[in-house]
Protein backbone atom coordinates (compact mmCIF):
# COMPACT_ATOMS: atom_id res chain seq x y z
CA UNK A 1 0.00 0.00 0.00
CA UNK A 2 1.69 3.73 -0.98
CA UNK A 3 1.48 6.82 1.02
CA UNK A 4 -1.17 7.90 -1.13
CA UNK A 5 -3.40 4.97 -0.76
CA UNK A 6 -3.63 5.47 2.60
CA UNK A 7 -3.92 9.26 2.29
CA UNK A 8 -6.75 8.66 0.25
CA UNK A 9 -8.32 6.36 2.77
CA UNK A 10 -7.88 9.15 5.67
CA UNK A 11 -9.78 11.52 3.78
CA UNK A 12 -12.52 9.42 3.37
CA UNK A 13 -12.92 9.44 7.48
CA UNK A 14 -14.35 11.96 9.35
CA UNK A 15 -12.96 15.41 10.62
CA UNK A 16 -12.72 13.90 14.26
CA UNK A 17 -10.95 10.53 12.77
CA UNK A 18 -9.00 12.61 10.99
CA UNK A 19 -7.87 14.08 13.77
CA UNK A 20 -7.49 11.13 16.05
CA UNK A 21 -5.08 9.66 13.34
CA UNK A 22 -2.81 12.85 12.83
CA UNK A 23 -2.41 12.61 16.51
CA UNK A 24 -1.52 8.79 16.80
CA UNK A 25 0.80 9.38 13.97
CA UNK A 26 2.65 12.59 15.84
CA UNK A 27 2.25 9.76 19.15
CA UNK A 28 4.20 7.40 17.40
CA UNK A 29 6.76 10.17 16.12
CA UNK A 30 7.50 10.92 19.80
CA UNK A 31 8.17 7.18 20.86
CA UNK A 32 10.96 6.89 18.21
CA UNK A 33 12.57 10.56 19.21
CA UNK A 34 12.35 8.98 23.09
CA UNK A 35 13.83 5.66 22.64
CA UNK A 36 17.07 7.23 20.90
CA UNK A 37 20.09 7.40 23.57
CA UNK A 38 22.10 10.66 23.37
CA UNK A 39 26.03 9.33 22.36
CA UNK A 40 28.45 10.01 25.07
CA UNK A 41 31.26 11.64 24.42
CA UNK A 42 33.55 8.84 24.00
CA UNK A 43 31.02 6.84 21.45
CA UNK A 44 31.40 9.95 19.30
CA UNK A 45 35.01 9.83 19.03
CA UNK A 46 35.01 6.07 18.34
CA UNK A 47 32.53 6.62 15.68
CA UNK A 48 34.62 9.59 14.30
CA UNK A 49 37.78 7.23 14.05
CA UNK A 50 36.03 3.99 11.89
CA UNK A 51 34.82 6.94 9.89
CA UNK A 52 36.46 6.86 6.00
CA UNK A 53 38.32 9.79 5.11
CA UNK A 54 36.42 12.39 3.77
CA UNK A 55 37.41 14.60 0.40
CA UNK A 56 36.65 18.39 0.45
CA UNK A 57 35.19 19.66 -2.46
CA UNK A 58 37.17 22.35 -4.13
CA UNK A 59 39.52 22.86 -1.40
CA UNK A 60 41.83 25.13 -3.09
CA UNK A 61 39.71 28.27 -1.65
CA UNK A 62 40.31 29.11 1.48
CA UNK A 63 37.64 32.07 1.70
CA UNK A 64 34.53 30.44 3.23
CA UNK A 65 32.50 32.90 1.30
CA UNK A 66 34.14 32.30 -2.13
CA UNK A 67 33.63 28.32 -1.55
CA UNK A 68 30.05 29.24 -0.47
CA UNK A 69 29.30 30.91 -4.12
CA UNK A 70 31.49 28.63 -6.17
CA UNK A 71 29.20 25.43 -4.31
CA UNK A 72 25.98 27.44 -4.76
CA UNK A 73 26.90 28.00 -8.52
CA UNK A 74 27.59 24.31 -9.17
CA UNK A 75 23.79 23.89 -7.26
CA UNK A 76 22.65 26.43 -9.95
CA UNK A 77 24.01 24.87 -13.01
CA UNK A 78 23.13 21.25 -12.03
CA UNK A 79 19.76 22.42 -11.33
CA UNK A 80 19.45 24.03 -15.04
CA UNK A 81 21.13 21.24 -16.78
CA UNK A 82 17.24 19.65 -16.10
CA UNK A 83 15.66 22.33 -17.20
CA UNK A 84 17.13 21.92 -20.23
CA UNK A 85 17.45 18.75 -20.76
CA UNK A 86 21.07 18.43 -20.82
CA UNK A 87 20.93 15.99 -17.53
Amino acid sequence: MTITEILDQAKALSAQERKELAKLLIDTLDIAVADRKPKTGAEIVAMIQTMKPIEFVDSHLEDPVEWTKAQRRKRIDQLNSYQDGTA
